[in-house]
Parts: structure tokens; sequence; C-alpha cells
């Protein structure tokens, strides 16, 4: 099946299908009796102290047990200036007064006293706060307090930068209440990406939408998205912040093409394994990614058109899009169609059916006009690339919620 069509960029569109209003669920009132800590928690931090998941559990209690004493002692009355725990894993008490210090002690905590206390680092945090208001500290990547250290501890990434030095200059009058750190690090917004949520190409005024993520055999998280999103592998962005590098791509203008592509996210930020769905309604979890039959109901949300539901019409289908820029025509094989509609900027889009991911937006009719957040719209469609296929491609697991 060959159809002439427009190329539809669609950004930030997220998939999603019709969910039922309620699900009933059989089976045994009995619930078994819930484990005190998530065990994948005790797991890491036993790893992490180097010690057996048994004192890690220890570790766990005690830290709950003198929280629960010192939080009491507060509400009796007790006069502190911070608390923290310490690498041993007490919890270590300022206090200001003898008579504070001897209650502390009685409950079994650890006590100090401190030679500036947290009351007066946050004063010193706030003044800094206030010198970064009046100049973007440019070099510096943060500043807060340090209650066990106690000082205020500054953290540099390029002191070379006028605006550093004199940012560090503003530090310099606290003495040594205040302790500078250089990292050589640059800091930038770390994210959790939403199916369906809207990102620019290297940054630009060029849109699509965020497909399903996915991981490879070595743990590492891809964005699986439309090929022609991935053109020219661009790095794109969320809120203005990189999140994504592409790494591959199927589709090349004027040839004969697969409208599949992948890009690697980047260290911090990840994709949900959840679907948004702009505000139609809560997030939809995936829990999986089985290939739905025609005629199933199946939804996509889209940053240009938000959440917008049909059915499936066909797999294998392929099509010819026109590009609207003036370049050549291009044959794209492989796809699925649906009554969904969609419009440009919703590529990429993630596509659902129940709780099952389907494939991504790829295109629809030229000058196609949606409802925002429409749901079914008659007499609408459009073309998705089946995720199935991208990631047996790529050799990629789907990550799920």
């Amino acid at each position: 099946m060959s159809t002439n069509l427009r190329k539809s960029l669609i950004a930030g569109a997220v998939a999603c299908a019709v969910v039922p209003a309620a699900l009933v669920v059989g089976g045994s009132s009995a619930t078994a009796a819930q484990p005190k800590y998530q065990p994948e928690m005790v797991s890491v931090l036993a790893q992490t102290l180097g010690v057996d998941e048994k004192a890690a559990v220890a570790r766990l209690d005690r830290e709950s047990d003198q929280q629960q004493k010192l939080t009491e002692l507060t509400r009796a009355g007790l006069r502190t200036d911070g608390s923290f725990v310490d690498a041993s894993g007490t919890l270590t008490v300022n206090t200001t007064d003898a008579g504070s210090a001897a209650k502390a002690r009685s409950a079994g905590l650890a006590v100090r006293t401190p030679a500036r206390g947290e009351a007066a680092l946050n004063r010193v945090q706030a003044e800094l706060d206030q010198a970064a208001t009046r100049q973007v500290p440019a070099g510096i990547a943060a500043w807060s307090v340090d209650v066990a250290a106690d000082v205020v501890k500054v953290e540099v990434a390029d002191e070379s930068r006028p605006q550093a030095k004199a940012f560090l200059a503003d530090a310099a009058r606290y003495g040594s209440a205040v302790q500078v750190v250089r990292t050589g690090q640059r800091l930038q917004a770390q994210a959790t990406v939403y199916p369906g949520s809207k990102m620019t190409i290297n940054g630009g005024s060029g849109y699509c939408s965020v497909g399903f993520g996915a991981r490879n055999s070595s743990g590492a998280q891809y964005l699986v998205s439309a090929g022609h999103c991935i053109a020219g592998l661009p790095t794109l962005y969320y809120n203005n912040s990189p999140f994504a590098k592409g790494t591959s791509t199927r589709y090349k203008l004027g040839t004969q093409s697969v409208d599949m592509g992948v890009a690697q996210v980047t260290s911090g930020n990840s994709i949900a394994g959840q679907v948004g769905t702009w505000g139609a309604q809560g997030n939809i979890a995936v829990r999986g990614g089985t290939r739905a039959a025609v005629g199933s109901s199946i939804c996509k949300s889209g940053a240009t058109t938000g959440w917008t539901c049909g059915t499936i019409k066909a797999y294998n289908v392929t099509v010819t899009y026109v590009d609207r820029n003036g370049g050549p025509d291009t044959v794209v094989r492989g796809l699925g169609s649906s009554t969904v509609c969609t419009m440009g900027g919703d590529s990429g889009g993630a596509y659902i059916s129940g709780n099952q991911a389907q494939g991504m937006t790829s295109g629809g009719p030229t000058n196609q006009q949606c409802t925002f957040n429409g749901g079914n719209q008659s007499g609408k469609s459009s073309y998705f690339q089946p995720l199935s296929d991208a990631l047996s491609y790529y050799g990629l697991t789907l990550i799920t919620g």
C-alpha cells in the first residue's frame, strides 16, 4: 500500500491507548508481609558500605531509631543548631548549651559544640545567594552548607571566569567559614523525560516528540524515535537542556528508507517508563511492547496535538512522503497505519495500546488539523514506526514502568 503524504515532524508526541475506567482483578484478599525496606535499596546500601545485607538493615534501623529520638527531644524543647549522620552511622547533634547536650547524650546521641553551627552558615549562604542574584557566577558550580564540616562549601568549575573571581572574592570575606573546592565539573539540568514530551533538534526551533526508552545489553539507555527526527544525528534538548545524542538512523531524504532511529541518553538523564498524556489523564505505565492486532484501540501523545486516539488499520504499510521544504520525495516502508490524528511536531512520539507500547509517530496527511487532546477524531489518519521492529533491529530492551 503506497500513499502520497507530507512528512510530519511531530514533536513531543506520546502514544497512549484507551485505558478502561476501572480494572477488576481477581485473586485472594490475603497479602504477603511486606519487607521493611525495599530489597533493591538494601542491596545497593550493602554494596556501598562494603557490608552484608544484614548489616545494611541494621544501619537503616539505627539511623531511623536515632532520628526518632531526636524528633521527640526537639518536640520536648531541645535546642539544636543542626545535626548530621557521620560515616559510622551515628547521629551527631550541634548543641548550644550544656543542658541540651546532656539531654541528647542521655538519649544515646553524639553531641558537639561547633565553631559556627547551621544557623550562622545559613546566613553566609543567604548572602552568597544575594551575590549570585546581582551577577550569575559563571564558573561556580554550586555552594551549600556542609553541617558536618561546619562550613559553606563552594564548588568551582572554572575560576578563570571573571564572574567566578568576583563570587570567590565575596566568599573570601567569610574567612574559614567558607571552603572552596575546585572540582572542574560544570553542571547541567538533569531530567526524567516522559514519552510524548517535546524535544528540540540541536536546541533550535525544529522539534519532534519523545518516543520510548530502551537499554542495550550493557545497560546504556537509548531513546527510540522516528528516523527522520534523528537524521543528521543531532543533539536533542528537553526544557532547553541536552538529554540525548543521535547515534543511528535508517531514514535518508530522497532514498528508500525505514523511519526508525536511536539516540543515546546522556549521563544523569533518563526516559520514563510511563507515557505522558498532556493533562488528558494521568501518566500511562508501560508494561511491555507486545504488538496489538489490527483493529485494536491505540492512542498517541504529542507536543503539537496532545492526546489523540483511534484504531490500528494495517501493518507493513509503504508510503511516499512529500518534503514540504522542496526536497525530494521519500519512500518509507514497514509502517503501521491508524485513525489517530497527528500534525507536524508529533513525529517520534509514543503510541500505546492499553499498557503495551506500539510505536513512534512517523507522518500523516498534509494540512490535517487535529483538536488538541481531542481523543478519537473522525476521518483522521496517521502512520507510525512499529516499536518492536526498532527494538529488534537495534538489539534493545524496552524500559517499562
